[in-house]
Parts: structure tokens; sequence; C-alpha cells
């Protein structure tokens, strides 16, 4: 698999274009379209996963999956904030068409052509937050960056919810971790990290 990374205007937020052979999945919709489709080539796009329905991940996942006719993967609670301008914080951003999406609550096996996809619900950032794994990748998301770990006081979020999801972090395998900001790293570099914080939210 190839994974290639694009860094958006909204707030440098990640979308990553992972492709198998002929096939493409894309994670998060802050980069703009055309981004997107010089990235794809001529490969098929089967599938869209949101991380989480801020506005900056999410901005163009419309304009994605209707131009590559795909469905939009997200957690169940993503179409609150996806919806609400005041709750993903775009200003006037909102879907309120989710005819595309597929949503799914906790942790689920998902076949997405020929992609094996694990999503996890990881809330604390926000109620939507979620992960993929897919192959030895981890997609993140806003939960868990490079050395960092995703701010609780937006709509949403949990400090004691994120001390969970980085609980639960920690018995996941992966090796890559692709964060929804900044660059990219490794479970083995952020083990740490992942110790430092939890010990750190357990005593908030």
């Amino acid at each position: 698999m190839e994974l290639r990374k694009l860094t958006s205007f909204f707030l440098d937020s990640n979308t990553f274009v992972l492709s198998n052979g002929g096939e493409c999945l894309i994670i998060d919709a802050g980069a703009e379209l055309d981004e997107i489709k010089e990235v794809v080539g001529k490969r098929k796009v089967v599938g869209l996963l949101l991380t989480h329905g801020h506005y900056d991940h999410a901005y163009y996942a419309l304009d994605v999956a209707n131009f590559f006719d795909c469905t939009i993967y997200a957690h169940k609670n993503a179409e609150v904030t996806l919806s609400d301008p005041k709750k993903n914080y775009g200003e006037t951003f909102a879907i309120t068409d989710f005819s595309r999406f597929k949503f799914f609550s906790n942790e689920e096996k998902l076949k997405i052509g020929s992609f094996d996809v694990s999503a996890i619900s990881l809330p604390g950032h926000s109620k939507c937050s979620c992960g993929y794994i897919v192959g030895d990748i981890f997609f993140a998301g806003d939960t868990l960056f490079s050395q960092g770990v995703g701010r609780t006081d937006l709509f949403g979020g949990s400090k004691g919810e994120l001390l969970n999801s980085l609980k639960k972090i920690q018995t996941l395998e992966f090796t890559i971790v692709a964060s929804g900001h900044g660059a990219n790293s490794t479970k083995q570099l952020e083990q740490r990290n992942l110790q430092i914080f939890i010990r750190f939210l357990s005593r908030v």
C-alpha cells in the first residue's frame, strides 16, 4: 500500500490517500477536491473515512463523495456535529444531506473494496472522534498526534473519555500513526507519550 498526505488550508489538517493497486481510500476531506484528484489519478476511490465531524476534516466530504461516487464512513455521532456550524466550528459549514453516509458505532470491521478496515470509536476530542486501522497504519484523527493528544475543550470534548481512548489505543496493533495534523509518527515513538498523557489525565 502507498500512503500520500495532503495538508489543507483549514488549520493545516491532513487528508490522506491510501492506495492499494488500482483502488484508493481517502481519509478526511479538508484538502481541496482538485488536489485529491491529482493524487488519486486513475485509481478508483472506494470510500471516504472521516475521523470526526469538525469542519477542517470534513469540509469537502460531499464534493469528494459525489465526484468519486463513493460512500462516506463516519461515527454515528458525527451527524450532530456535521449538521451544526456551532458544533463543527465551520462558521457556515453544515451538511444536511447524509444520503452518502454510512454510520457506525463503537468498533466495526469494514470491507471497503480491497481494504480491510477496523473502525474504532475514540471519544474525547469530540463525541464522534474515531480511528481507523488499515494494514499497519492507524489513522488517529485529532485523538493522537506526534508527541501530543487532542484538545478536550471543544463541543463534546471530555478529558475522561480521552483518557479511556488513549488507554484503548495502547492495546491496538499498528506501526504507523497518521494523525489529523502534523507529522506522521509510529506507535513505538508514541508509547512513552501515551503513558505521560494517561498519567496526566488520570490526575485531573
